[in-house]
């Protein structure tokens, strides 16, 4: 595909010779970054997907339901909100090694190449997307009218797909700049800032202009600098934010929306019974819990309190990335089914008085038999506020907050 030489009077701004610092803009300044950037997305990736099945009613086969280490959920969804906060100025700096490249000649080389070039407009259209509603995610903040949990995680796959594809198609590219170490003062690989660490790099790049004479301009802003103040955003961004999973630095929580601490009861609460429209329904002297099994029963809220009561020691966690440790108290989920008569290993659909929404969850059999499952009664050391689920709720080992079920009202057993 042949284009002509763009006339004197276009070749301005960012189409003039040496527009661009190449040294800032070659290939083993992008190259590094672009790798930081890849592997801090693929763990955000991967952990976000177990997140996003572990909240699923039924979850694939292939997924374990790990109950123990009990910080699991709570690790993976923290690291989850941690790189992708960590993103955001990585994406930030890989932009800017390789914008450049919007204003090469010819813009298209060939029908490959423009299929190259719509990848990398998906690539970088999806991380967009994933890192702005995500972080809109974190502060609650829904300013959309699309449901964001599907939408961000098929647009996650999506742009998986594209990265993998951009991956293939600049592997050599990117191999070439992590092992060249470009002598200082590397040329401008062409008119319109095809920035390059050389020939080889200026030839893989497409340059089809005459090569310009730009050098590295001293004083100025250098490759070193360049990366060293990305890797001071990302770890400026991480250390002001990752308070709000890791408890023990929230000292450091300056940018996190959530304090751990910062609630009634010293745990931060998501949805308010105002808010779930339980809050006559909760404070009811008639409430009692319903268990629906082969021998069914009824427990008042003083029968469930003459039980043999447990105390453990579990983390909350949410979607947003916060946690936080609390001692809960309350009866075994277990002992709650074998009195029912459940069957053992069954699975059980937990009801809130909550209607609508987070009203019920379904709960496998790895965390109703688990002996750290309680219906919890007190926290603290205190009975249920009515925010935190009074009378009565779910609390379970290494499982998502937004399936710790507030509030509950009956027990179902689930046929296999």
């Amino acid at each position: 595909m042949a284009f002509p030489t763009p006339p004197k009077w276009l070749r301005r701004g960012p189409l003039r010779a040496g527009a661009f610092r190449p040294d800032l803009h070659d290939e083993r300044t992008a190259s590094l970054i672009g790798t930081a950037l890849g592997i801090a997305f693929v763990i955000c990736f991967v952990t976000g997907l177990i997140s996003h099945e572990l909240q699923q009613q039924r979850p694939p086969t292939w997924l374990p339901l790990p109950t123990h280490p009990v910080w699991f959920y709570r690790f993976t969804q923290g690291l989850h909100v941690a790189t992708g906060l960590a993103c955001v100025p990585l994406l930030l700096a890989k932009l800017w090694t390789v914008y450049p490249r919007l204003f090469a000649w010819p813009p298209v080389t060939s029908i490959l190449h423009a299929l190259e070039r719509l990848s990398i407009l998906v690539l970088v259209a999806g991380a967009i997307f994933e890192l702005v509603t995500g972080i809109q995610n974190i502060a609650q903040w829904y300013p959309w009218h699309f449901p964001f949990v599907p939408a961000h995680h098929w647009v996650a796959w999506i742009t998986v797909g594209a990265l993998l594809l951009h991956l293939a198609v600049k592997a050599p590219a990117i191999a070439r700049g992590l092992r060249n170490r470009p002598a200082p003062g590397a040329v401008d690989g062409g008119e319109g800032g095809q920035a390059t660490a050389g020939p080889d790099a200026a030839v893989a790049a497409g340059a089809d202009l005459e090569p310009a004479a730009a050098t590295a301009q001293p004083g100025g802003v250098s490759r070193r600098v360049l990366i060293g103040s990305t890797a001071l955003a990302v770890l400026a961004v991480t250390a002001t934010t990752i308070g709000q999973s890791v408890t023990s630095l929230r000292f450091l929580d300056l940018l996190g929306v959530r304090s751990p601490h910062d609630g009634p009861q010293g745990v931060p609460i998501n949805r308010t019974a105002s808010q779930a429209g339980v809050l006559q329904r909760a404070v009811d002297p008639g409430w009692a819990l319903e268990v629906d099994g082969p021998r069914p029963y009824r427990l008042t809220l003083a029968e469930l309190n003459a039980l043999p009561q447990y105390r453990e020691r579990l983390p909350i966690a949410c979607v947003e990335g916060w946690s936080v440790d609390a001692d809960w108290e309350g009866v075994r989920l277990r002992d709650l089914l074998a009195r029912a008569g459940f069957p053992e290993g069954s699975w059980v659909r937990v009801i809130s008085l909550e209607k609508g929404g987070y009203g019920s969850s379904v709960m496998q059999r790895e965390y109703a038999s688990d002996p750290a499952t309680l219906l919890a009664l007190r926290l603290n050391g205190e009975v249920l506020s009515i925010d935190h689920g009074y009378p009565a709720r779910i609390i379970a080992p290494a499982r998502p907050g937004v399936l710790q079920t507030k509030w509950v009202t009956r027990l179902e057993l689930i046929p296999a």
